[in-house]
């Protein structure tokens, strides 16, 4: 039975209350194994007994596991390999054939694996960046060469938008999308990054619907940049405890009928009596108490 809030006298489903009276259907919920560091068995265990269907490795998976043993243990925890953080891709590097080497080596290893999707962004740089439009035409030349390779072994590339990237800044964004192959190159878009970079993600879902691969929940709060430690202006936190308008972003999805994965992500727990399983759950516990989605 849904939970239900007083509204002016009348008792309201949360979702309702909350400005979400009819939440999108059809979507996935994975959550990523960034939150453990390199405890990717233990990420697994955790994210399986949340309640989460998905997972979303990053490189180090590349080395714990063998892509049938990776695919064997997620099978067993019915778990699905959502995506792999392939690491970046640097207009600086001279040898582009390496790197496109490099991720398609990593694309192999997810279908190996029984995996969706790889996951790409450009070398991070000092905050805040400095981009020129050159950059960015170059960046989407490059991933859509990467692009082309995945999709041969039938593996689609997304593209994550992030700070201390090329993509900070939503004009930049939009340059690199268009300066690469929508055939190839798709988005995997972080509501966080997209927020702390100067965008709205709800409106970034609409414009860019039709290139969405799957979609990180994220959430954010300002902190000084003296922070120890901080590496900008920003700190991520479990859904519902920042600053990202998620009910708005859940209208967008609904609105363009998304039906793909969406992966919560925390790059590590804010407080550190949190363990990365309890802030999974309560970012679980928002997506069903206040979105009303069931993960």
């Amino acid at each position: 039975m849904a939970a239900l809030a007083a509204v002016g006298g009348t008792r309201l489903p949360l979702t309702a209350a909350f400005g979400m009276p009819n939440p999108p259907t059809g979507i996935r919920y994975g959550y990523a194994a960034i939150t453990w560091g390199k405890a990717e068995k233990q990420a697994i265990d955790d994210i399986s007994s949340s309640g989460y269907a998905g997972i979303q490795f990053r490189a180090e998976a590349l080395t714990e596991f063998q892509p049938a043993q990776l695919r064997d243990l997620l099978q067993t925890k019915k778990q699905t390999f959502v995506a792999l953080s392939s690491g970046d891709v640097s207009l600086d590097n001279p040898d582009q054939a390496a790197q496109i080497a490099e991720h398609t080596a990593h694309a192999k290893f997810v279908k190996d694996a029984g995996g969706l999707y790889l996951q790409i962004l450009d070398k991070l740089k000092p905050y805040p960046r400095t981009v020129t439009p050159d950059e960015c035409i170059r960046l989407g030349r490059l991933l859509t060469e990467l692009g082309k390779r995945t999709a041969d072994l039938g593996v689609p590339l997304g593209y994550h938008n992030h700070l201390n990237t090329i993509s900070e800044h939503p004009d930049n964004l939009k340059r690199v999308l268009e300066s690469s192959d929508p055939k190839y190159v798709k988005l995997e878009l972080d509501t966080a990054h997209s927020l702390a970079g100067g965008g709205d993600p709800a409106s970034q879902i609409r414009e860019y619907h039709d290139r969405l691969l799957f979609v990180h929940l994220k959430d954010v709060v300002n902190i000084p940049l003296d922070t120890p430690g901080a590496k900008y202006p920003f700190k991520f936190v479990e859904l519902g405890r920042g600053r990202v308008d998620l009910p708005a972003v859940f209208n967008a999805l609904r609105d363009v009928n998304f039906r793909d994965w969406a992966v919560v992500e925390l790059d590590r727990v804010p407080d550190k009596s949190t363990t990365p399983k309890e802030a999974a759950i309560i970012s679980k516990q928002y997506l069903e108490d206040k979105i009303g989605v069931k993960v």
